[in-house]
């Protein structure tokens, strides 16, 4: 064993590629360790200029292996004593003569047999080959070609260092010969020096290089706070941004810096995501307002900031005045569709002004079903929110012709809520507007009011059966327009606002609006849909959609319900009763005649049973667990009833009349869910 170190030193690597990549590099190392016999613990680390593993415990030679090979029986290897093609085959297959050959017993037979001893190789002979191949395993997206090398990597590599112990290993990666000097930070008093696994970390701390990315992330929370307690503001701390700034600094410094009060016009995210996206600053805020502060987090080494606050402050200056300029400009402008109908959809469904004439269409039928329950959540009139929803959904994507949400694609919808707001729309639309893509995520925030609920419902649902009617209809994880998550926001909002929406029915009223498509499979992608929200046994679901109900409130309703029986310790001895009601009804139509004559009972159970259920099955019940409960507790008479009572006996009549009295039962529970599907 002995102590390695290696680092790749490149030039500044670019943050986000680099960090949706962060786990397989350091996970890939460890592969390749495996792959290349010289499996052990290591760490890995990385800052902007240098991709570091460390291994205190390094194999500096192969395992030694014992190679086993079994061939053809000698029945088919040897024809009168003289090798076979399948005899000599497997000799070429392990490279040796024939003669070399010797016997072994394999599965009750005697084949043909060969034992190499594989030596395993000094490390040194194969690190060159681990550690092209683990920057070759690398793929950031975008590469690069440097120098007159035909090799690529993210950025160029200027320096390696790669050592055993206190002896350099003698690679050479694209072009570059290791040793033992890494570089430090470029303000560093040193900018390079010779570094051994022993004093690798401090070195590099002592020439402003912090290695270890948590303690990076530390010293810039760190700084935060202390300026936070400092000032009294918060600086509110988007962790995706904070990566990045882990990820491209070495030495960080958290500094505070101010902007122009008058950019305090602009919408909060219109300033926060300038300040993100173009410069990687985080927002402050005091009393809960954002005010004209900003954080930056320097990579800079200095006794003396301010020059480099100054710097910032004056680089954001004319990012803001642009988004103040395109704020004016497009409220001037108003919020207006026109040029909608020269921006394509997707091909056979025309432009983005024929998906809003769609979309109006959908909110129409949507607010038909609830617009009384619409009239009484907002206390205006039916014919003033029809008005407002057609408004609303008309204007949702006139801010995509804005210059704001061209420069900020983020922002639409949002945009467009706040230039409602400024151009006097109805609150009800302008939120509509601003909430028209909720939810956006399997935890994100559903729409604020049922007013922006349809509004939302329109959209996705038009996104969903269009793109159903021109085939792009996912396949495996395939799922390019994210119909999934549209269908997963569609069930959740129904369910948040307790709307009734029956999809058959919601199919045969939009169907036509689009080119004629197989609806079944639509149906099918949204009921596996509910399978995968629902989070309970799988045939509690299976069982209910078998009932027959495609009412997506109804269904979640009686899968709670189900479940609820069905969670309960007991629940096996329970159905083992109902699946027996179940089988005998098996061949019945159970919307046919289930008639019963109470005249043909012969035995006390039948007309115990009879009357228990007609007592349960004629109330009104405030829930279906209510009901069910009532149903499962039969199960005692029901038990009763099949000791003493045989219901296929001879006389047909009689026969009959006790498979009606069955059915039944089971027909109740079906209006619910279909009982034999429950597997518990």
């Amino acid at each position: 064993m002995a102590k390695f170190l290696l680092e790749i030193g490149v030039e500044e690597l670019p943050a986000v590629p680099l960090l949706k990549i962060l786990d397989k590099i350091e996970k890939s190392w460890g592969e390749l360790l495996k792959k290349y016999k010289l499996d052990c613990e290591y760490s890995f680390d990385y800052t902007p200029r240098r991709l570091t593993v460390r291994s205190a415990d390094f194999p500096l030679k192969q395992e030694d292996e014992n190679i086993e090979m079994f061939g053809p029986p000698l029945k088919i290897a040897l024809k009168e004593g003289e090798p076979t093609g399948a005899a000599l085959g497997f000799a070429r297959k392990c490279g040796v003569d024939f003669s070399e050959l010797g016997r072994a017993e394999k599965g009750g037979n005697e084949v043909l047999y060969y034992k190499q001893e594989k030596k395993g190789l000094p490390a040194v002979n194969v690190l060159q080959d681990m550690v092209l191949e683990w920057l070759g395993s690398m793929n950031f997206g975008k590469m690069m070609r440097w120098g007159s090398l035909s090799e690529e990597f993210i950025r160029p590599v200027r320096w390696v260092v790669a050592k055993l112990d206190d002896e350099v290993v003698n690679l050479e990666i694209f072009g570059v010969k290791s040793g033992d000097k890494s570089r430090y930070h470029r303000f560093a008093n040193e900018l390079e020096g010779e570094v051994g696994f022993e004093n690798y970390e401090e070195k590099l701390k002592n020439n402003s290089v912090i290695l270890n990315a948590k303690e990076r992330e530390k010293i810039v929370l760190d700084g935060i706070a202390k300026i936070e307690k400092e000032n009294g503001l918060e600086v509110e701390i988007d962790k995706e941004l904070l990566a990045e700034v882990v990820a491209i600094t070495e030495y960080p410094t958290a500094l505070l810096g101010s902007f122009d009060e008058k950019f305090l016009e602009l919408p909060p995210e219109v300033i926060i995501t300038s300040m993100k996206e173009h410069q990687r600053y985080f927002a402050v805020f005091k009393d809960g307002k954002l005010i004209n502060k900003f954080v930056v987090v320097s990579n800079a080494v200095t006794d003396d900031y301010s020059k480099i606050i100054a710097g910032n402050e004056r680089v954001l200056r004319p990012r803001l005045e642009d988004a103040l300029f395109f704020y004016k400009n497009d409220l001037a402008r108003g919020l207006k569709t026109d040029g909608l109908e020269l921006v394509q959809f997707i091909d056979g469904l025309g432009s983005l002004t024929d998906k809003i004439e769609r979309e109006k269409k959908i909110a129409q039928v949507l607010f038909d079903s609830y617009k009384d329950k619409l009239a009484q959540s907002t206390g205006k009139s039916e014919s003033e929110l029809n008005t407002l929803l057609i408004r609303a959904v008309d204007l949702a994507k006139a801010d995509l012709m804005s210059e704001m949400v061209y420069e900020f694609t983020e922002l639409q919808g949002l945009m467009g809520y706040y230039y409602a707001k400024a151009l006097g729309e109805d609150d009800l639309v302008a939120l509509a507007i601003k909430e028209q893509y909720m939810p956006t995520g399997d935890n994100a925030p559903l729409p604020s009011t049922l007013f922006s609920a349809i509004v939302a419902m329109s959209i996705k649902l038009d996104t969903l059966f269009g793109l159903f009617s021109v085939g792009q209809i996912p396949t495996g994880s395939r799922d390019p327009f994210a119909l999934r998550r549209a269908v997963n926001g569609i069930i959740k909002t129904a369910l948040h606002y307790d709307l009734s929406l029956d999809i058959d029915s919601l199919t045969e009223a939009l169907k036509p609006f689009y080119a004629d498509f197989d609806t079944s499979k639509l149906r099918e992608f949204i009921f596996d849909r509910i399978n995968k929200l629902a989070k309970v046994n799988p045939s509690v679901v299976t069982a209910v959609v078998a009932s027959g109900e495609s009412d997506i409130n109804e269904l979640f309703k009686k899968i709670d319900a189900l479940n609820t029986i069905v969670s309960d310790k007991d629940s096996k001895e329970l159905f083992t009763t109902f699946k027996r009601v179940a089988n005998i009804s098996k061949d019945l139509d159970l919307d046919g005649d289930l008639s019963v004559d109470e005249g043909l009972f012969k035995e006390a159970q039948e007309s115990e049973l009879y009357s228990a259920f007609k007592e349960a099955a004629g109330k009104e019940y405030g829930s279906y667990l209510e009901k069910l409960k009532a149903l499962f507790g039969l199960k005692p008479i029901l038990d009763n009833y099949f000791d003493n009572v045989l219901v296929n006996t001879e006389d047909e009549k009689l026969k009959q009349n006790r498979q009606h009295t069955i059915g039944q039962i089971y027909k109740a529970f079906r209006d619910i869910a279909d009982i034999k599907e429950v597997s518990v």
